[in-house]
């Protein structure tokens, strides 16, 4: 995507107590008070720094405990004197402020005592956090008034011997939440219900002060269980097929005022147009399964380690394939003829296992009607190359088109609305059961891309969902209350107990009721690994015969980088490359990717080179490459790190690198981190491209020297592939990447529109290079690069180079699938079976790597020179060039040629040749 605890089976009933009572009985043990402020005690101001109430600096982590970075010496009564306090004040209604210095207001009060030596050592590993941080007890006799306190404002309050406030703020209350209501409220039904009696709805919301159902027109009353703070109606089988909403009375932190909150269900399972209400729809109703639903026939199920899988976003399938019947809609997957289709079926012909969709849940950035998505007022096509009118005109028209790559999620367990043929209700349920049925119809098993690690808005904003219903505990706050937005948005907290089951949640519900084959995690390094774990755990224990599906074939992977707020396992640990080797959950591995492509992804100078981009051997103007010998040893490197990435980026294999050292994957240099991370073959996700930075295509567009012919870039492009494809473990590919697919050099094309995002499955509609200098926001600082390089014709490829490239690619494939030693399940094998015999010796070249495998020897020479590589030990042995390329679609590849009396491989220029042993 763009910046860049584990969780019981739903079970239980929820008990029934009227909210007023349940109420009524928690205030009635809060004894009436005066001002919050100490009356006639010596007044002393406090610090500015240390009485704000717009922050949440103090974490009330349990029923018993609250956490606080007070100023020194607060925490110490004996420094204090008998006469210091610390407690916790809390008011229903609000009101509490500090003027002149002092609390003022009328509250409760819940006392507290310091702990000596601060928290346990249990708690700091439940919150680290806060290990630092003073730790102070609940009275027991205060103990009563936790549930009363926590529908309302709540300060922590400090003071010095003789009653000065020494300091002052809010309290966050997620870890209390979770002691109080966690055990129960995991177990409670939530969301749509259909029983015999009719339909009900249950939502989360322990802090609201009252919750009503707003349904078919009238207010209803809502039924709060004491034990798990979840609010329940039942009602008629009238109910079915209704619009609906949440009427949430609840303290709101964000605006520090009580608020009436109209809001839709974070269970919903439909939805009306735009998400203006919820919808109570059965998802099980006969009448949303499509013809043959309930008898879907998939095809077999890949082991993710042998996946090979397709990324591709939902609109840039079919808006601009006009033998599409249904362009841009869940429903272009039904069209069995158009161009895409055709091409899908291909490719799972030649290995592809599964088609990984970009965001296809509720989106909160897409106009759903189409009357009212805007469109570009301009003759895009009209404009130079290189122009800045397609990306002016495109931004003008961004806010409100049809398009955004979905990661703005709104709802998590409903279809997006603007993929519909109509979004005012159910249609897109059945519609998104039609692409699913399209799709495995042509071979291929479906994964989502769901986007769990952040909500579209938070607080009291329009879009604002989770928050709306229990304030400042769905959002991961930072140390001062404020949420943390790190992955862009709005953080979300999966590490606290009922997000953490709202993942479980709705990645089960799109795996029984949607037949989703495979989710991929986004940031899935902001969620915990037992989060993530806990996903594994209940896709388990789905089964054809209960469920029908068998959920132990869904695959899981995701993005498993390290960074923000929780990076290094701050708070929690997290589902990171390294952390999660080992539980066949994979994790992108982006070390062999920038040693492919050359650089990183944030390089000011996009024309940094790497392997498949001629550093070294086929040197570009730009200074940032260095000198010649720094170029040669930089390059040895990256083939150390392609090295790892075709072990499967294991950490404990052996080999000699190219320095001549014996070293493990673990021991090579990553930036810092060490390159090999896995444990078996499948922790780690190769690819060369994705969605986000600038496509494939358009990378070596930046770095080759600019003279290189179409022909030329078109081979390089199938040589950074095979590095992917041919590794082993699953690998992904931005799909039209085999096209040579281009995105007129956008590095960020999350909200560019069609014109810099469609796929042109035609050859004749060109690649998509040429449609103007990319939208200003996210690359103006490249620009200066970009345009000479779209004003020139000859980089622009032809038909030949197109339909060559993915011919190519596809013959890739087809070796892989018939090959076993490209699937090897554990490490021992592929330290057994798979070596390097020429790394780190005198006849290493420079821009090639050779790969033994078994019977197998793979050369990938990235040189623009036919290259020879002897291998001593295989003189006299019969090797001939793979039946796949001999007969295969590059007539290049054919030249490769083996020399049994000297053991030599000799391979074309810009060539990865595959050889079996005879």
């Amino acid at each position: 995507m763009r910046p860049q605890r584990r969780v019981p089976t739903v079970t239980g009933s929820v008990r029934r107590t009227t909210a007023a009572l349940a109420l009524a009985l928690l205030a009635a043990t809060v004894p009436p008070t005066g001002a919050a402020a100490a009356p006639g005690k010596p007044a002393r101001q406090a610090r500015a720094a240390d009485a704000d109430l717009t922050k949440a600096e103090a974490q009330w982590i349990d029923r018993d405990t609250v956490a606080w970075n007070v100023p020194a010496g607060t925490a110490d009564r004996g420094a204090e004197g008998a006469g210091a306090e610390t407690e916790l004040v809390y008011a229903r209604t609000g009101g509490l402020t500090v003027e002149d210095g002092e609390l003022t207001g009328r509250g409760g009060r819940i006392r507290l005592a310091p702990v000596p030596g601060g928290l346990t050592e249990d708690q700091r590993k439940a919150f680290p956090h806060l290990r630092t941080y003073a730790a102070f007890r609940v009275d027991p006799r205060d103990r009563r008034r936790i549930r009363a306190a926590l529908t309302g404002q709540v300060v922590a309050v400090s003071r010095a011997d003789g009653g000065a406030l020494r300091a002052t703020t809010g309290v966050q209350t997620h870890g209390v939440l979770d002691d109080l209501y966690g055990p129960d409220a995991t177990k409670a039904p939530l969301g749509p219900d259909f029983g015999r009696g009719g339909p009900s709805l249950a939502v989360w919301a322990p802090t609201a002060q009252n919750v009503r159902l707003d349904i078919d027109g009238r207010t209803v009353p809502m039924r709060r269980d004491a034990a798990s703070g979840v609010w329940s109606a039942s009602g008629p089988r009238s109910w079915t097929g209704k619009p609906y909403r949440y009427v949430v009375k609840v303290w709101a932190p964000s605006v520090r005022k009580v608020v009436t909150n109209k809001v839709t269900d974070p269970y919903a399972t439909a939805l009306t147009t735009d998400s203006a209400r919820s919808l109570l729809v059965d998802l099980d109703d006969p009448q949303l399964a499509p013809k043959g639903w309930r008898t879907l026939r998939k095809p077999p199920a890949t082991p993710l380690r042998d996946a090979q899988i397709q990324e591709l976003h939902i609109r840039d399938f079919s808006i601009g394939d006009r033998t599409a019947e249904h362009p841009g809609q869940y429903l272009a997957f039904t069209d069995r003829t158009s161009n895409g289709m055709r091409h899908l079926r291909r490719l799972a012909r030649s290995g592809t296992s599964y088609v990984h969709l970009l965001p296809a849940f509720d989106i909160g950035t897409i106009p759903e009607r189409k009357s009212q998505q805007k469109t570009p007022d301009c003759d895009l096509a009209s404009f130079a190359p290189d122009s800045e009118e397609q990306q002016a005109c495109v931004g003008k028209a961004a806010a409100k088109d049809a398009y955004n790559w979905g990661y703005d999620p709104l709802h998590y367990t409903v279809p997006e609305g603007s993929y519909a043929s109509d979004p005012e209700g159910p249609r897109r349920t059945v519609e998104f059961r039609k692409m699913v049925q399209g799709l495995n119809g042509a071979g291929l098993r479906t994964v989502m891309d769901v986007v769990y690690n952040h909500t579209v808005a938070s607080g009291q904003a329009d879009k604002s969902i989770l928050d709306k219903i229990v304030p400042g505990y769905y959002q991961r706050l930072l140390a001062d209350g404020s949420v943390a937005t790190s992955t862009c948005c709005a953080n979300t907290a999966p590490e606290n107990a009922m997000m953490g089951r709202l993942v479980v949640d709705s990645i089960v519900t799109w795996a029984k009721k949607y037949k989703v084959d495979g989710f991929r995690f986004d940031l899935m390094g902001h969620h915990p690994k037992a989060n993530i774990l806990a996903v594994r755990k209940a896709l388990d224990a789905l089964t054809l015969k209960k469920d029908g599906v068998d959920g132990k074939k869904i695959v899981l992977y995701g993005e498993g980088w390290n960074f923000g707020e929780i990076a290094d396992d701050a708070r929690f640990e997290q589902a990171t490359q390294r952390n999660m080797a080992g539980t066949g959950i994979a994790t992108f591995s982006d070390r062999a990717r920038d040693a492919v492509r050359g650089g990183g992804p944030f390089d000011e100078d996009p024309g940094v080179q790497g392997f498949a981009s001629g550093l070294y051997t086929a040197p570009n103007a730009s200074t940032a490459n260095g000198t010649p010998a720094e170029q040669k040893a930089r390059l040895l490197h990256y083939q150390d790190l392609i090295k790892v990435g075709l072990t499967g980026n294991l950490a404990g294999y052996a080999f000699t690198d190219s320095a001549g050292r014996e070293v493990t994957g673990a021991d090579v240099d990553y930036n810092g981190a060490p390159a090999g991370y896995a444990a078996a073959p499948g922790d780690a996700l190769a690819y060369a491209d994705a969605h986000d930075n600038e496509t494939l295509y358009d990378a070596l567009a930046f770095k080759l020297p600019r003279g290189t012919a179409p022909a030329d870039r078109a081979r390089m492009q199938v040589l950074a592939t095979a590095t992917a494809t041919l590794s082993q473990g699953p690998a992904l590919y931005q799909a039209g990447s085999d096209l040579l697919r281009s995105k007129s050099l956008d590095r960020n094309s999350y909200d560019s529109g069609d014109w810099f995002n469609a796929i042109h499955w035609d050859c004749r509609d060109g690649n998509g290079f040429g449609r103007g200098l990319p939208p200003a926001a996210d690359n103006k600082p490249k620009w200066p690069y970009a345009k000479p390089l779209l004003a020139d014709p000859a980089l622009a490829p032809g038909c030949a180079d197109i339909r060559g490239a993915a011919a190519a690619y596809r013959d890739l494939l087809r070796l892989r699938a018939t090959e076993p030693a490209f699937s090897l399940a554990t490490g021992e094998r592929v330290q057994r079976e798979l070596s390097f015999p020429l790394s780190g010796t005198p006849a290493e070249t420079p821009g090639v790597i050779t790969m033994r495998l078994g019977s197998l020897v793979v050369v990938f020479n990235a040189t623009p020179q036919e290259r020879s590589q002897r291998i001593a030990d295989l003189t006299g042995n019969a090797y001939a060039l793979h039946p796949v390329q001999a007969r295969g679609a590059d007539p290049v590849v054919k030249s490769a040629a083996y020399e049994k009396s000297s053991g030599t491989f000799r391979v074309p220029a810009r060539t990865v040749a595959v050889f079996q042993r005879g």
